[in-house]
């Protein structure tokens, strides 16, 4: 039972996941810095400026807040670009090289498959086997 858990657990996926979570936490925070010091800014820019970020509408007392939406699409949208063109486009290279590396080398013909090869050749040349 314990034997299992373990392979399980050093296989190599449950790791680089655990990696993978860690580094997208930390990669959270940092697009979470960039978008109070950048985006926040520059959204409350384009609606008009005030406190909140791109402001709200009241509807029956209502209050809907859009610019806190905005700001989360607009982080959604710089994670993904990042995740792939930092990390998906870079490991669809690696894998394409791997994989033409990895194609076996073409077999040279043996000694005796050549002579079977000519024997044939000369045959149809002298008309004795016929073509297929």
């Amino acid at each position: 039972m314990l034997r299992g858990f373990q392979d399980f657990i050093l296989r190599g996926n449950v790791v680089d996941l655990a990696v993978g979570v860690v580094i997208g936490a930390a990669f959270s925070g940092i697009v979470t810095a960039f978008s109070a010091a950048f985006l926040n800014p520059l959204i409350k820019l384009a609606t008009g400026g005030g406190t909140r970020v791109g402001g709200a509408f009241v509807i029956n007392n209502v209050s809907f807040d859009y610019g806190t939406f905005l700001t989360a699409i607009l982080n959604f949208i710089l994670i993904a670009a990042v995740v792939y063109f930092l990390v998906v486009t870079p490991m669809n290279h690696l894998t394409a090289r791997f994989k033409r590396q990895d194609k076996p080398p073409v077999a040279e013909p043996s000694n005796e498959e050549k002579l079977l090869a000519e024997i044939r050749d000369a045959l149809r040349a002298s008309g004795g086997v016929p073509r297929p």
